[in-house]
């Protein structure tokens, strides 16, 4: 295993004075299921539709963790205060509605890790910023079956809060400190932190190139999904 780190310093073993999680929660897009093909072919049917020709994938995949407003921005210039950005906006989520979960899937190897550790009934949930009306047809197509989900539209707030996490946490009747949230962008680390939980940041996500996740305040960082599953399947 490639040497981790941990808040403060940098160890062969960072975990080996911790407890083990007894919930895991993971952010959704860019954490545990690569949904940057259908939502970079949505982008591309908006180009298409303002006469533009389609942007490469690796450009738009390290924009998806910024959302769909960030998409349009990306896709046709508009700024989100653009009078003509809601409907382009608006425009791409109902293209990505057509087309949720052509291509998306849990990534490799968690998919694997994530089966067993269901198999096993233990405990893990999803807390996402993406409204539930596109989240649920994703985890249904994928069939994957959280014992809690937060969406962005469950509460009157969303990540970087930390009542999202704290209502998951309730939801599977665990203490907040006794769970890991994994996340692939600095607002699921600040969330993580808020809410008095473990925070793992990973770099395989849908970073933006002038960003690095070492640089956010998490308590341990993975660069590859090969590696935080050589660490869930310890526990």
């Amino acid at each position: 295993m490639a040497m981790l780190e941990t808040s403060g310093h940098a160890a062969t073993d960072p975990l080996a004075d911790m407890l083990p999680p007894q919930a895991i929660l993971f952010d959704l897009d860019g954490t545990l299921v690569d949904t940057a093909p259908d939502l970079a072919n949505a982008t591309n049917i908006l180009r298409e539709h303002h006469g533009l020709a389609p942007l490469p994938f690796e450009q738009i995949r390290r924009e998806v963790s910024n959302g769909g407003s960030a998409l349009v921005t990306l896709a046709t210039g508009l700024q989100a205060d653009a009078p003509a950005h809601g409907e382009a906006r608006q425009f791409l989520l109902d293209a990505y509605e057509r087309a949720v979960a052509v291509h998306s899937k849990v990534f490799t190897p968690l998919d694997d890790w994530l089966r067993r550790w269901h198999a096993d009934n233990r405990h893990w949930g999803i807390v996402t910023n993406k409204p539930r009306r596109y989240t649920l047809p994703l985890l249904e197509a994928l069939a994957l079956s959280p014992g809690a989900l937060l969406c962005a539209d469950d509460l009157s707030v969303k990540k970087p809060a930390p009542e999202p996490l704290w209502e998951a946490a309730r939801r599977l009747g665990i203490e907040a400190g006794a769970c890991w949230y994994v996340g692939d962008h600095r607002r699921d680390i600040e969330a993580a932190k808020a809410a008095g939980m473990t925070a793992i940041a990973v770099g395989y996500g849908y970073i933006s190139e002038q960003d690095n996740h070492r640089d956010w305040p998490a308590d341990i960082w993975f660069d590859t999904c090969e590696e935080l599953v050589e660490r869930l399947a310890s526990f």
